[in-house]
């Protein structure tokens, strides 16, 4: 028996800007966002917290859209539509985490709360 879905309680948070690091300095695995320049752990706490929350809420919005497309992906209506094995091998997911995907899409399309939350999809 699946749990209820519980409401949104938590506001949403507005991530920190995530700049881009250019290429040279990506290449460099001692190189993360330029933390390890950062000398005073205070400032380097702060700065490294603010890039964990900007992850997070990134990762939560871009599972959103995850589940959108495939949604719209798996549509009846659609005359290319795909299976959610089709979708799942597109995404690099099981079809069983597609499924629910799918389902979480439906519910964003029809307006349901946003986010993941508590909500166990793997």
């Amino acid at each position: 028996m699946a749990e209820p879905e519980r409401p949104r309680t938590e506001p949403r948070l507005r991530p920190a800007p995530l700049l881009f690091e250019p290429a040279a300095a990506a290449s460099d695995p001692e190189h993360f966002f330029d933390l390890e320049s950062i000398e005073d752990p205070h400032h380097l706490l702060d700065r490294a917290t603010e890039l964990t929350h900007a992850f997070r809420a990134a990762t939560d919005r871009s599972m959103e859209f995850q589940a959108l497309a495939a949604a719209q992906l798996a549509d009846p209506r659609r005359f290319d539509r795909l299976t959610p094995g089709s979708i799942a091998d597109r995404a690099g997911w099981t079809e069983d985490y597609a499924r629910k995907m799918i389902e979480f899409g439906r519910r964003l399309q029809r307006g349901g709360e946003g986010g993941l939350g508590d909500q166990a999809l793997g």
